[in-house]
């Protein structure tokens, strides 16, 4: 069986834009005006980012069309380097990077939604009945899945656009800073270039952090109807209206709470909310961070699990996870091993713990996997591709520019948590017996045997 092809070019942007909408431009900001001295260096904190999200978006769109295939960061990494790196992706995809963020996001939905009630207590119950839920939407095919998620990025917007078009009507003056810069300028000095450098690449990461995501349309290119014109077309729209949305957002932000304001609040969009509109205003911004964050838990659980799907393909999982569901089309024990996991970690570790679980690793591979384009273009080379086929402009700065990018958030989170990111390291390292056991297994096998047949 093969997957089937029902992913438009709308409901692909949508799976960009709802794969980076996430709860981040919700709590994030605050951080990134702590750690700069200036309603500017702010939003050029924001910018920047947005420019890095757009290299890597049309990196991952020369990529997607070239290899249409599903797993994307999966597919990638083993052509271009080794089986081997391809399921350490997937491994860390399950155990860490996916596994971690469904539990961090269902956290988080539960939370708010407790908010909504005017309630406490019960979070974690929720939390496992949001990830039952939109697994169980997604077992039963890509559409439902896809139409939930198409619902909720729209219903994300609505709060963000109220925010945006409200707050860009005050006129209130930005508040003194409270960065690096302004704690020099408080004691008679002004701050050094590298101080400032160390300052806007510490800003970085959480604007990166909030920034990620656009990969996952890239999972499901065997699912659209035309996935060569649809994906980098998607990829480049979607993360632009992000790119965009986030800009506003942060601009809105200061105008409404000032720089101090900004950088001393963990909640800025509740209290922007509540500054513009009252109580309504933060029970509709409470209310729009429980709907985005539903609807990025549906995401993660539609996209990654192709992953897994493709790994049991190549002879490098469970046979079973490589047969699709014989009514739905849908990798449906791919879905219910990554739901099990998922509730397994919401049961067991905090919103902090698992976000600094999920940071050690993602970064690693979006950086192999955007260097993986320099091995492409010399194994295929643009002369022997289909005409039309995307590339990506630029090159090679704009994917040695993500890459770049990539390597010092990597290098920035390991300084900041080099005990957790051992760990993590460490339990990615488990993954090379288990690709050993599996490959010769997988070669064990008598030929003819098939891994897409039905259940």
């Amino acid at each position: 069986m093969s997957f089937r092809r029902a992913l438009g070019r709308f409901d692909t942007v949508m799976v960009v834009v709802g794969g980076i909408i996430g709860a981040g431009i919700f709590i994030n900001p605050y951080i990134v005006a702590q750690r700069l001295d200036s309603p500017a260096l702010v939003l050029a904190a924001w910018l920047a980012g947005g420019v890095v999200a757009l290299c890597g978006a049309l990196t991952f769109a020369e990529l997607g069309a070239l290899f249409p295939q599903a797993g994307g960061h999966y597919a990638y990494l083993r052509d271009a380097y080794h089986p081997l790196a391809g399921f350490l992706y997937g491994w860390a995809l399950l155990l860490m990077i996916e596994g971690g963020a469904i539990a961090a996001v269902a956290i988080t939905f539960a939370e708010y939604t407790l908010r909504l009630w005017g309630r406490t207590g019960g979070a974690t119950s929720i939390a496992v009945a949001g990830i039952v839920v939109v697994a169980a939407v997604n077992y039963l095919g890509v559409k439902p899945g896809s139409r939930v998620l198409n619902t909720f990025v729209v219903l994300k917007l609505v709060p963000l656009g109220l925010l945006i078009g409200a707050g860009l009507l005050l006129s209130t003056a930005g508040a003194p800073g409270t960065g690096a810069g302004a704690a020099a300028a408080a004691s008679g000095g002004v701050p050094s270039a590298p101080l400032l450098v160390f300052a806007f690449g510490a800003a970085l990461i959480p604007v990166m952090f909030t920034y990620g995501g656009w990969q996952n349309a890239n999972y499901v290119a065997e699912e659209m109807k035309d996935p060569v014109r649809d994906l980098p077309a998607s990829l480049l729209i979607g993360t632009a209206l992000v790119v965009l949305t986030y800009g506003l957002v942060n601009l809105a932000y200061l105008k409404t709470l000032g720089h101090d304001g900004l950088a001393a609040t963990m909640t800025p969009a509740a209290d922007a909310g509540h500054a513009l509109f009252g109580d309504v205003g933060n029970f509709l911004v409470t209310l729009g961070i429980a709907v985005s964050t539903f609807g990025f838990l549906n995401l993660t659980m539609l996209a990654p699990t192709r992953v897994y799907y493709a790994m049991a393909r190549d002879g490098l999982f469970p046979p079973a996870v490589a047969r699709l569901h014989p009514r739905f089309d849908t990798p449906s024990r791919a879905i219910l091993i990554q739901t099990v996991w998922a509730v397994a970690l919401t049961l067991t570790g905090s919103y902090a713990q698992l976000v600094d679980y999920v940071v050690s690793a993602d970064w690693v591979f979006f950086g192999l996997a955007g260097a993986s384009l320099f091995v492409f273009r010399r194994k295929v080379p643009l002369g022997t591709r289909l005409p039309g086929t995307f590339r990506a402009p630029g090159y090679p700065f704009v994917p040695a520019l993500f890459v770049a990018v990539a390597l010092l958030i990597v290098g920035s989170v390991i300084h900041a948590n080099p005990l957790r990111s051992a760990a993590g390291y460490a339990l990615l390292l488990t993954g090379v017996p288990a690709f050993v056991y599996w490959r010769r297994r997988a070669s064990s096998r008598p030929s003819g045997i098939h891994e897409h047949s039905a259940e």
